[in-house]
């Protein structure tokens, strides 16, 4: 029986929080990605982290998009959150968007503006980021940071009503220019956005909030406990603090209905860095847009969708989270370890289906009749999950690599010296010759084979020192097989100097055409819809790895795509 897990220090603090009846006992948490591009694994650790905190402790976890940034966010990349998280197996109480408290935003930055703690700056962004002074050295003041209270409100008035050009002001918190966090030099809260629509609200708005002014406040009102974030948010949670000082207990518009001594607390826990690729978005775009990967759902991108297509399950994925766990300490993770995860997974779960990546026809010269059934098991070992049905002929698809003209001793494959070969789950076998075409290339390969060896008979128990896999000529399914591999040649591309496109892995992909077992051929109907979500189908391919049915598949054409191969270096 596997032990019990350890509680991660996240779930300790929110343990402790429950003893201690801290917001009447109540747990609620959200996942407040922005939707400006497509969730990745990093995503996922977070994901794992707040829905599972809400799942153990019978609480909440709703799912809130920061869209505060409508030059960069899209209803299809919305979308494409919900599906990625539904997928995963997670569900969200309700969905929220910092769109929904723009107004309740305005209002208080107005109130901010009334009390003095916020002023219209007409700087340019460079002057303002020069004037932060150093972690060493205090800033200097902005020479609009005295403006009178009145036209500060009607300067900002005139930024919401679209009279400002955009990038021509900003309203900044008046806090603290000679503050040891650089953060509490007063910080911006709003930018003008005129450029772009926003995907909800359209035109209304022609100011919005910063991240850090809107995402406390959307906490306090949504009646967020555990606001858990990353790593790089650690330095920021002053901050958060001090603008929910300014509003929490106070009377205003859209208060919290929690009650006076309700406050979310935000925890950060580390990121997740993995080997052999990237996780910024700026540079997964790039790789999109540059047509250096074919989408966001490319099978050797970091994104969840790319994940699913690369044959990834949720389980796995889960699994892999539970294993790295949470801590305060960031470092990076060995993609193996992922791949041990869906090994684990695929082993137990994927059909065991014959695939010949480069075919030479193999014909038994003695076998007469028009062919049998044979049978396989769906999963070795595990005759309970049921069999296949594996038609066997005179004449097979065997690899090439499985026949030598001239082999010596140690080569126990086929060759015409003589030694016996077991064709999987079928007859043995022994080669006695070849035929080639003009350029000496091997066409086919002929054997004679025992009648009373079969598989699963009383003479199908003498043993050989080589089994090769097989697929009957006539019912084979001829597939197109993507071979994926890491996408980056290095193992830390983000570390490494110079254009971080260039240490693209060149063997990242190789597409061949196999032969596969025509018990296949019912991939090539409509796919299976359950709750809304189309289900993949995986395989483990023999000797290759194992694989899943891609998208691009047709009615007439089948396409594999490789999870992993069926080698594991990680445990090593």
């Amino acid at each position: 029986m596997e032990e019990e897990r350890s509680l991660n220090f996240i779930e300790q603090i929110v343990e402790k929080d429950l003893q201690e009846g801290v917001n009447d006992g109540r747990i609620q948490t959200r996942f407040p990605p922005e939707p400006n591009g497509y969730l990745h694994i990093g995503h996922v650790k977070a994901i794992c982290l707040d829905f599972g905190i809400a799942e153990k402790y019978n609480g909440i976890c709703n799912l809130r998009f920061d869209d505060t940034n409508p030059a960069k966010e899209d209803t299809e990349y919305v979308e494409t959150i919900e599906r990625d998280i539904a997928w995963l197996g997670f569900k969200w109480g309700k969905i929220f968007y910092a769109s929904d408290y723009f107004e309740q935003l305005y209002d208080l930055a107005i109130r901010f503006i009334k009390e003095g703690k916020a002023y219209v700056d007409e700087q340019t962004p460079e002057q303002i980021a020069e004037q932060k002074g150093t972690p060493t050295e205090p800033g200097v003041a902005s020479p609009y940071r005295d403006r009178p209270v009145e036209e500060n409100l009607r300067l900002f008035q005139a930024m919401q009503n679209g009279e400002i050009e955009e990038g021509r002001m900003v309203l900044r918190a008046k806090i603290d220019m000679a503050h040891p966090n650089m953060h509490f030099r007063d910080p911006i809260m709003y930018r003008i956005i005129t450029s772009h629509p926003h995907h909800r609200t359209g035109r209304r708005w022609n100011v919005y909030p910063m991240y850090d002014f809107a995402h406390g406040q959307s906490d306090y009102f949504e009646g967020v406990t555990h606001s858990i974030c990353t790593l790089e948010f650690e330095v920021h949670r002053p901050l958060y603090d001090y603008f929910l000082d300014q509003i929490t207990g106070a009377n205003f518009i859209g208060m919290s209905p929690y009650g006076p001594d309700y406050r979310p607390k935000q925890r950060e826990f580390n990121r997740l860095n993995i080997t052999y690729t990237v996780m910024s978005k700026r540079k997964m775009l790039q790789l999109v847009q540059e047509h250096l990967v074919a989408g966001w759902d490319d099978p050797r991108m970091p994104t969840v969708c790319g994940l699913r297509r690369r044959g990834y399950t949720p389980t796995a994925i889960r699994n892999f989270m539970d294993r790295i766990g949470y801590t305060k300490v960031e470092g990076m993770i060995d993609q193996g370890l992922l791949e041990h995860t869906i090994r684990e997974d695929l082993k137990e779960t994927a059909p065991r289906i014959c695939a010949i990546f480069d075919p030479v026809k193999l014909v038994i010269t003695n076998y007469e009749g028009n062919g049998e059934i044979l049978v396989g098991e769906n999963i070795d070992g595990h005759p309970e999950l049921g069999t296949r049905e594996m038609p066997f002929a005179r004449e097979l698809y065997i690899e090439r690599g499985d026949f030598l003209e001239e082999a010596d001793n140690k080569f126990y494959r086929l060759s015409p010296n003589g030694r016996e070969v077991r064709l999987k789950n079928a007859y043995i076998i022994q080669a006695t010759g070849c035929e080639k075409d003009a350029n000496g290339n091997i066409t086919t390969v002929f054997a004679t084979y025992d009648p009373t060896s079969k598989s699963g008979t009383e003479g199908g128990n003498r043993k050989t020192k080589a089994t090769i896999n097989w697929v009957e000529c006539s019912s084979a399914l001829e597939a197109e097989v993507r071979l994926y591999d890491r996408l980056f040649a290095v193992e830390n591309p983000a570390a490494e100097e110079g254009d971080f496109r260039d240490l693209l892995n060149p063997d990242s992909l190789k597409v061949v055409t196999a032969k596969v077992e025509g018990s296949l051929r019912s991939e090539l109907h409509a796919p299976i819809i359950q709750n809304g979500i189309e289900q993949e189908n995986h395989y483990q391919l023999l000797k290759q790895g194992y694989f899943v049915v891609d998208p691009d598949t047709t009615a007439e054409h089948l396409v594999l795509n490789r999870t992993c191969s069926l080698k594991d270096n990680y445990l090593k």
